[in-house]
């Protein structure tokens, strides 16, 4: 799931997954982190979740994946698009 909030002049996206699904540390990985694993780790949240967030421009758009353990990598269902390859979100 994503979540968007509008700052002046930038976006700030929380990527959020359930805390359990899939097992093991999960982190958020794209062009807007240069593909860096340690970057943006997902981090457990009070409501059973774990998220990362990342202000971005606003009025732009981002391809990103998310990286599990043992190199699962995977795309968000609920991103703008998909391009065959990864996940889509425009701010």
């Amino acid at each position: 799931m994503l979540e968007r909030k509008k700052l002046k002049g930038r976006t700030q996206v929380t990527f959020v997954l359930p805390a359990e699904t899939p097992d093991g540390p999960v982190s958020v990985v794209g062009d807007f982190n240069h593909w860096n694993p340690a970057a943006h780790p997902l981090e457990p949240r009070g409501d059973g979740t774990r998220a990362a967030t990342v202000a971005l421009p606003t009025h732009s758009a981002h391809s990103f994946r998310y990286l599990a353990a043992g190199d699962y990598w995977f795309d968000d269902e609920h991103a703008d698009a998909h391009d065959g390859t990864n996940s889509r979100i425009h701010t």
